[in-house]
């Protein structure tokens, strides 16, 4: 527990980078103000084209700060992408908030008005001010994460993730998940989490709730479950957050030793046409475009080499040289094209005139003047 404890102070000291605006909320639903927090990512320009997941924190009052931090966190270090975070602050008015009807379980007088606020008022202002993708993420814990289910049942549901932690589930709320989960046609990713020692009349529903669903054959839906070990009703919010950030955006996560083995190398239509069937997924499924990283463009040239596809390289190449125009990468992926051709001369002349861009963080000049060498030593 004191090694989680250093993290997350130093995730939330990191965050501190991030622009956090705190903003009284008027809402006409509500006929009241509401205090949110909205953090934007680090140098986040108005003006660009750039299109953020959008994360929407029930219980912001507590659940903001360790959202915020991780999202910032992993973002920086190009694990999951630059999102923008609302908490809606909930301290005074959670009970008739998240208020549903004793007969029917469903959201009734303020608990409906909430349901409306959120998604009629906060998130078309959200969208309105700041650029969004139409990738959305909710987040509750107990009653709120109960709550935050009944958005799954409109015909089109305006969130793509749900993330219960420690969900106080009305009745009739898991058949009703399973029903919903079975029919849905678009990507969703589902995640609950309990642990040992969580209230033990939450936990025992919870555990039934993994057991109907874990079943689930729609392969539109991404469902995961954690039942932590060594964690209570609280911590088990700073264990799993991580985690469900890691499991909705494993496809956006840079290639990796395991995807490079089991998917890449075994793509049918080779490593280069794998490389944009990930991105082109990225974006059907985010909602916006990954500028392609250069440790995948390292990926797909060593597959190429594997498999001696000379049109993977080739294609690598013009890559490269539009998205790098002047960083050596551009050079180098170029150059590796004609060396695959055995046209060393041509090899040689963009090795060279690499020299003169600007490094990465992959490829700088003792890369080139290795290749340079080799080159001439050979010739």
């Amino acid at each position: 527990m004191k090694n989680l404890a250093l993290l997350l102070l130093f995730i939330l000291s990191i965050s501190m980078d991030a622009q956090v605006i705190y903003e009284p909320f008027y809402s006409s639903k509500l006929d009241q103000t509401r205090e949110i927090k909205i953090q934007l990512p680090r140098n986040y320009n108005p003006e660009a084209k750039n299109k953020y997941p959008l994360v929407i924190v029930l219980d912001g009052d507590y659940l903001f700060e360790p959202f915020a931090g991780n999202l910032d966190y992993q973002a920086y270090w190009g694990e999951i992408p630059k999102s923008i975070v609302v908490g809606i602050n909930q301290v005074t008015t959670r009970d008739t908030d998240l208020f549903y009807d004793s007969e029917i379980y469903f959201p009734a007088h303020e608990g409906a008005s909430f349901f409306e606020f959120i998604g009629m008022e906060l998130i078309p202002f959200i969208e309105s001010k700041y650029n969004v993708s139409d990738f959305r993420i909710v987040a509750g814990h107990d009653a709120s994460a109960n709550f935050i289910n009944y958005y799954m049942f409109k015909d089109n549901p305006i969130f793509k993730a749900y993330i219960l932690f420690s969900p106080d589930l009305a009745p009739e709320m898991t058949t009703r998940v399973r029903e919903r989960l079975t029919t849905l046609n678009t990507d969703t990713f589902y995640y609950v989490a309990t642990s040992d020692n969580d209230i033990s009349h939450l936990k025992d529903k919870i555990l039934t709730h993994n057991s109907q669903l874990a079943e689930l054959s729609n392969p539109k839906i991404h469902y995961r479950f954690d039942n932590f070990t060594e964690a209570d009703h609280y911590s088990l919010v700073g264990l799993g957050i991580p985690r469900v950030l890691n499991a909705i955006f494993a496809l956006y996560k840079p290639i990796n030793k395991q995807e490079y083995t089991t998917q890449m190398l075994t793509y049918e239509g080779g490593p280069f046409k794998y490389l944009e069937k990930k991105y082109n997924d990225i974006k059907l499924i985010y909602g916006f475009e990954k500028k392609v990283v250069e440790n995948d463009m390292k990926a797909v040239a060593a597959a190429a080499a594997i498999k001696t596809d000379l049109e993977a390289f080739k294609e690598l190449s013009k890559l490269a040289r539009k998205e790098f125009p002047e960083s050596m990468i551009s050079a180098y992926y170029t150059g590796l094209y004609y060396e695959q051709e055995n046209n060393s001369k041509k090899a040689l002349q963009y090795y060279q005139s690499g020299l003169l861009l600007k490094p990465s963080e992959y490829v700088d000049k003792d890369v080139l003047l290795d290749k340079i060498y080799t080159i001439k030593g050979e010739n």
